[in-house]
């Protein structure tokens, strides 16, 4: 099967790249079954024995898309790119593999390493927990490579399909856990890490994955990016999930239910990131080829019906934050967080979200050093603002991301602009 280009790039007036729609229903199906993981797990354990899960859920989040996102970006990228020229994937592929086998089993050495602590000070003492961890990484490995392959040679449907699958397969799982009554964490735990290692093989035995013969691949092709996306990521995927670990670090005498609670209030609030989930997998490739064919007007135009549109979307999460929010929350999860932590968490959330934009249309221009040190700058200040900002447990974690976010706004923000001016240089010339 050839993964080559059959036809040059159409430009296209659609506010969304090509794909966006597609993965968004698999992320609006994946959104919602995390929401109702979340609801079944804390009807089977409680409020307080479902702790162990949410840490699990957002150190496991916090890992694996700050480790794994780089690699399915940057296969994302390079396909596209050769694409693109005419030239095969098959290179590639084979070049950036042992990498992603080398990424994983650092992961897995560290947390074998941390198993202790994080038993016993995020799992409330369950080791069945952090074999889950330990499994979930070996599973996401695949899983983010597949999803990388499939979004660079415009494979959207699967690309959606893993994602609605990875949530709704949980959700099927953690119903029969609860119906045969069974209250421990351990079970929900291995049900999070199990999932992606069932689709990869679906996926891989569909031949979406095949890839035929291309000129050699080099490191100067994929590493370097991949060292500096890989910082920028890990940063990245830490602010997004921090919230819930620091109520949990810093809540030392805090009841369970304190982190269970936020963690609730969180996902709630992250409810547009789905619609930038799917804009950004669709995204990267579409700039990506722009900027290899060197056309400044269309990657400005792209760039800006984007904008708008991510922006509208979040200004309508931080208005519905305030206005409903506390409703939905007590509907859904029972309550327990007020008016002012919904709506501060779906602002910093929106200002996350355009700082995202900003960050991927760097990496479409080869931006990866300015992204890495974008992204630390960010996560610096989160770590300062969590330490010193209140007395509140709450506030301090509010303040921190939303400080942190509008750091990532403005850095990206200026940043984008000298390489717009530089692509549309490149473009006259």
């Amino acid at each position: 099967m050839s993964d080559v280009d059959p036809a040059p790039l159409r430009t296209s007036r659609a506010a969304l790249p090509s794909g966006s729609a597609t993965i968004g229903l698999g992320l609006l199906v994946g959104g919602v079954s995390i929401y109702a993981f979340f609801r079944l797990g804390q009807d089977a354990l409680g409020v307080d024995g479902f702790k162990p899960i949410t840490s699990l859920w957002f150190v496991l989040f916090a890992l694996v898309p700050g480790f794994l996102l780089p690699i399915e970006q940057e296969i994302s990228r390079a396909i596209a790119h050769r694409r693109a020229l005419g030239d095969g994937i098959g290179p590639v592929l084979r070049r950036v593999a042992p990498l992603v086998i080398g990424i994983t089993v650092g992961l897995l050495v560290i947390v074998t390493l941390l198993a202790r602590p994080l038993t016993n000070d995020l799992f409330e003492g369950s080791s069945v927990v952090t074999i889950g961890l330990f499994v979930a990484l070996l599973a996401y490995a695949p899983f983010y490579f597949a999803r990388g392959v499939c979004s660079g040679k415009g494979h959207f449907r699967t690309y959606s399909a893993m994602i609605a699958l990875d949530g709704a397969l949980r959700v099927a799982g953690a119903a029969v856990l609860l119906l045969v009554g069974i209250s421990r964490p351990g079970p929900y735990a291995l049900m999070v890490a199990l999932t992606p290692l069932i689709i990869v093989a679906v996926v891989a035995a569909s031949g979406r994955l095949s890839s035929g013969p291309g000129s050699p691949a080099t490191w100067s092709e994929l590493a370097p990016n991949l060292g500096w996306l890989l910082l920028g990521s890990l940063f990245a995927a830490a602010l997004v999930n921090a919230g819930p670990l620091t109520v949990d670090i810093l809540g030392t005498t805090a009841p369970p239910d304190t982190v269970t609670r936020f963690g609730n209030a969180v996902l709630l609030a992250r409810v547009p990131l789905f619609l930038f989930q799917a804009v950004q997998a669709a995204m990267l490739p579409r700039l990506t080829r722009l900027s290899t064919l060197g056309d400044a007007t269309e990657f400005r135009d792209v760039l800006r019906r984007l904008i708008l549109l991510v922006g509208g979307v979040g200004v309508v999460g931080v208005s519905g934050a305030f206005a409903v929010g506390p409703w939905v929350l007590e509907l859904v999860y029972g309550g327990g967080i007020d008016r002012r932590t919904l709506t501060l968490l779906a602002l910093s959330s929106a200002i996350y979200m355009l700082a995202q934009a900003f960050a991927q249309s760097v990496l479409a221009l080869s931006g990866h050093r300015v992204v890495a040190l974008g992204w630390t700058v960010s996560f610096v200040v989160y770590v300062v603002t969590a330490a010193w900002s209140s007395n509140e447990l709450y506030l301090r974690v509010e303040i921190a991301l939303l400080s942190s976010a509008a750091t990532a706004f403005v850095f990206f923000g200026l940043r984008l602009r000298s390489y717009l001016l530089r692509l549309a240089s490149r473009s006259r010339s």
